[in-house]
C-alpha cells in the first residue's frame, strides 16, 4: 500500500545526481510524485519527463517558492521534500513518512542526531556545521517546548499538508526550512527526527551560498522573535 504522500523532487541542474539515485527512490510507495524544477538546462527535465514524471515549473525563483508550488500542485495529505543531489539518502524517504504515520506533524532528517553524519564532519573548519548548530540551539531556546530538535535547517523533511498550510510560510528562498521549524515549534506541533547520513554531492554545485543563506536564517530568527507567526492549535493525526 502506498503512503498518502506526495514525493516532491526539487531540481535545478541535477542530471548527474538524479541519474545516479533514480533507481533507489521509492516511487511505487508514493501516492503521487511532483517534480518542481527551478529552470534546469542540463537535461534534468528531459530525463524525468522520459520517466513519465509530472514536471511543474516555477514562475518565481527560490526554494521556498518551490515548496509552495509543490503544495498547490499536489493533493496528498502528506508532503515530503527530496533533493536528488547526493546529500540526501533515498532510503530515508519512507523512514520520514513512518514518523508522520506515527503521529508527527513534521519529520526531519537530522544530520546531527546520534548516529548521523554531516557532510562537514571530516572538515577542519566546518563553518556550515557550526552555523547550523548555533541557529538550531537558538530556535530551541526561544521557541521549543518539546524535545530538543537537533537539526532545524535540513531541507530533507516531511510534513502534513494541514500543518504546512497552518504555518502560513512566507520565505521564498533557502531559509524556508528554518521558518517551517521555528513556526512548528511556536505552534506546538509534534516534531520527530531520524538520524541521516548526509552523502557527498554528486556533480554540480550547491545552490546554497553560505553567507547569504546564513543572513537569511538570521532574518527569520529576528522575525519570529519580534512577532512573525503565532498559532495556538496543534494539528490532528490525520
Amino acid at each position: 500500500m502506498a503512503y498518502p504522500a506526495c514525493l516532491v523532487l526539487l531540481t535545478l541542474n541535477e542530471i548527474e545526481g538524479i541519474k545516479a539515485l533514480y533507481d533507489e527512490i521509492p516511487f511505487s510507495q508514493m501516492e503521487e510524485v511532483v517534480v518542481v524544477d527551478g529552470g534546469s538546462t542540463d537535461g534534468t527535465v528531459e530525463f524525468l519527463q522520459e520517466k513519465g514524471l509530472r514536471i511543474v515549473g516555477q514562475e518565481k525563483k527560490g526554494r521556498g517558492e518551490a515548496f509552495r508550488v509543490a503544495e498547490r500542485n499536489s493533493k496528498s495529505r502528506w508532503l515530503i521534500f527530496f533533493s536528488p543531489d547526493g546529500n540526501e539518502d533515498p532510503a530515508d524517504i519512507t523512514r520520514l513518512l513512518d514518523k508522520l504515520e506515527g503521529g508527527a506533524d513534521l519529520a526531519i532528517a537530522s544530520r546531527f542526531a546520534s548516529g548521523a553524519r554531516n557532510e562537514e564532519d571530516e572538515s577542519a573548519f566546518p563553518l556550515r556545521l557550526w552555523a547550523n548548530k548555533t541557529y538550531t540551539w537558538l530556535a530551541n531556546k526561544f521557541f521549543n517546548r518539546g524535545p530538543y530538535v537537533t537539526d532545524t535547517i535540513n531541507g530533507f523533511r516531511a510534513i502534513r499538508r494541514e500543518a504546512f498550510n497552518k504555518l502560513k510560510l512566507t520565505e521564498t528562498r533557502f531559509p524556508i526550512e528554518y521558518q517551517m521549524t521555528t513556526r512548528s515549534m511556536k505552534a506546538g506541533f509534534k516534531i520527530a527526527e531520524i538520524p541521516t547520513r548526509e552523502g557527498d554531492r554528486i556533480g554540480g554545485e550547491s545552490k546554497a551560498l553560505s553567507i547569504p543563506v546564513g543572513l537569511g536564517h538570521l532574518k527569520i530568527l529576528i522575525q519570529e522573535l519580534t512577532g512573525g507567526f503565532s498559532a495556538k492549535s496543534k494539528t490532528g493525526g490525520a
